[in-house]
C-alpha cells in the first residue's frame, strides 16, 4: 500500500467532514467484507446486500472507532453482527464456511487461466471444505488468523477471550484441521506435495 494513506488518516478526514474520503475505505475493504459475508450466507445477492449494509453501518458508526485495534477488526465485528441479524430475520442457518462456491475470493487479480491459478483455487477449495467440517469456533479462529490477518490480541477482542486462550484454541484448531485433511483429503494432499 505504498503511497496510500493509512486507515486512521482516512477516518480522520471523514470525521472532519470530508465524507467522500470514506469511498477509499470502501474500495480498500470491499473484497474483505464481501468474502466474510459470503461465508455466512450462500446467496450472492444476499451477500451483496449485507456487504452494503455493513459499510452503511460502518459509516454511521465511524465516530465510535477508537483505534484500539485495526480498522479491519472493527469492520469484521460489524460484518458478523450484521450477518447474524440478517440471518435471524430470514430464519436461515448460519454457516461458517460452506462449499466451493463460497471459497476464498482469490487475492491475486490475474485474469489468466494458468495452471498455477487453477491449482491454487483447488487447494483453497479443499482447505475450505476441511474448515467447514470443523466446529464454528475452530473455523472462526482459523479464518481470523489466516484469512483475516488478525493478531492473537485482535482475535481475543472479537471472540472475547484472552490472547493466551486464543493461542491455545488456534493450536488445537490447527490440529483438528490437520486430522480432517489427513482423513478426508489424504490422496489430494499427497498429490500436491509429490511435486
Amino acid at each position: 500500500m505504498t503511497g496510500q494513506p493509512p486507515d486512521t488518516e482516512i477516518i480522520n478526514k471523514v470525521l472532519k467532514g470530508e465524507q467522500s474520503a470514506f469511498a477509499l475505505l470502501v474500495e480498500r475493504y470491499q473484497n474483505y467484507v464481501f468474502t466474510l459475508v459470503l461465508r455466512f450466507t450462500e446467496n450472492r445477492e444476499d451477500a451483496e446486500e449485507i456487504a452494503q449494509d455493513v459499510f452503511v453501518k460502518a459509516y454511521r458508526s465511524l465516530a465510535d472507532f477508537r483505534g484500539d485495534s485495526k480498522f479491519s477488526t472493527w469492520l469484521f465485528t460489524i460484518s458478523r453482527t450484521t450477518c447474524l441479524s440478517f440471518l435471524r430475520k430470514k430464519k436461515l442457518d448460519t454457516r461458517s464456511l460452506d462449499n466451493e462456491r463460497t471459497g476464498i475470493q482469490v487475492e491475486n487479480r490475474e485474469s489468466g487461466f494458468n495452471a498455477n491459478v487453477v491449482e491454487q483455487k483447488s487447494k483453497h477449495a479443499m482447505l475450505n471444505q476441511a474448515i467447514a467440517m470443523l466446529s464454528p469456533d475452530d473455523a472462526q479462529v482459523l479464518n481470523l488468523f489466516y484469512k483475516g490477518d488478525q493478531t492473537l490480541e485482535e482475535i481475543g477482542k472479537i471472540m472475547r477471550l484472552e490472547p493466551n486462550t486464543v493461542k491455545v484454541k488456534l493450536h488445537r484448531a490447527r490440529q483438528r484441521l490437520k486430522e480432517k485433511m489427513e482423513k478426508y483429503f489424504a490422496h489430494e494432499v499427497r498429490e500436491i506435495y509429490a511435486d
